[in-house]
């Protein structure tokens, strides 16, 4: 089979710092390189065509006509989670009835069994001609449960990203050279844990820094939480940081933490690696199969270990994690394995990624 020419990615959200969106950005630039036009179509953020009604937070339904001229002119339609968690169940129902019969990838990153408020929806919509793509073993298990064949191929990273700028990021901040500084680099939602990780800082006696902002209506609580906080909190980047971003946020911290209850993938997981960072995690399924590969990890919820290893910084730990996310995770090799699953010679129904 050729490779599609012309391919559209679908999805509830894109252009944001969420996990789907950063994902669908890496396999638009690989399917760019593969030699691919492609188009993006979103209920919100930034995309190509923007059709409101495919939103998870929608008000009312999509316009079926909308969307089916969104998609049209696409030889093969990526879905990104729009099928596969029903945040929006009215916008899944659409894009899955306007793709029926024709091919398409659903590129799982949550199913709705994994939310328990979501779970009594089942399984995700499936066709002749539809491949699944799982981002873990996890789904990849539930889809099978299902009978429906899928194929995982985890989330990629640049196995070498570009130093940022730690001196200048932490004057910015007003971090001084030996305090020492707790990265979470999510937003905040309820199963990020923020008071997991402030927890941790309040341990190591560390300054706690959230990078992200508070969403689904969480606002509230969050600063009610970080009020109640013993340690210095960072919250974002300060008004004259212009031009500072997450590999510069990287550079600036010592410690990244991932304190979550729930995880789809955890990419801070693998970025930590990339960035030679010591990392704290939190008990999430997947990051057992994560951490399987080989990783050295900190537990989020037992400080002590990684309270010695902060004072006798051995450089072997954040080395050894570095070449295993070079190893299994790098972004160069995702051109390759999309490749593999579009012409038809990558095997589905395998737990073995592409």
């Amino acid at each position: 089979m050729l490779l599609p020419r012309r391919v559209t990615l679908c999805s509830y959200r894109l252009g944001g710092t969420d996990g789907v969106s950063v994902e669908a950005e890496k396999w638009r630039r690989a399917l760019r390189s593969l030699g691919c036009s492609v188009t993006t179509v979103a209920g919100a953020g930034v995309a190509d065509r923007i059709v409101p009604g495919l939103a998870a937070d929608a008000l009312e339904p999509p316009d079926t006509l909308a969307v089916a001229r969104a998609l049209e002119d696409a030889d093969l339609v990526v879905v990104e989670n729009l099928c596969s968690l029903p945040l929006n169940p009215s916008a899944g129902a659409c894009v899955a009835s306007l793709l029926a019969g024709r091919p398409a990838v659903l590129h799982h990153h949550d199913l709705a069994t994994q939310r328990p408020s979501l779970a009594h929806f089942g399984a995700p919509p499936d066709w002749p001609g539809a491949l699944h793509v799982t981002i873990n073993q996890l789904s990849f298990r539930e889809l099978a449960a299902w009978g429906i064949a899928s194929t995982v191929i985890h989330n990629t990273f640049e196995p070498d990203p570009a130093p940022g700028r730690r001196a200048t990021a932490r004057r910015v901040l007003g971090v001084e050279d030996n305090e020492l500084l707790v990265l979470q680099p999510t937003r905040a939602i309820p199963r990020k844990n923020v008071p997991g990780a402030l927890a941790l800082c309040e341990s190591l006696g560390a300054t706690y820094w959230l990078l992200g902002p508070a969403e689904d209506g969480y606002g509230p609580e969050l600063s009610r939480i970080l009020a109640r906080a013993s340690v210095r909190v960072l919250r974002g980047w300060p008004e004259n940081a212009e031009g500072f971003d997450v590999t510069d946020a990287y550079a600036a911290c010592d410690v990244v933490a991932l304190p979550s209850t729930w995880e789809g993938f955890g990419n801070p997981a693998i970025e930590s690696a990339t960035r030679d960072r010591p990392l704290a995690i939190g008990r999430y399924p997947v990051a057992s199969e994560l951490r399987a590969f080989g990783f050295e990890w900190f537990d989020a919820d037992a400080p002590d270990a990684l309270a010695a290893w902060c004072a006798d910084r051995d450089p072997a730990l954040v080395e050894h994690n570095h070449e295993l996310a070079r190893r299994h995770f790098s972004s160069s090799d995702l051109p390759r394995r999309l490749e593999r699953l579009l012409s038809g010679t990558g095997v589905p129904d395998t737990m073995h990624p592409l």
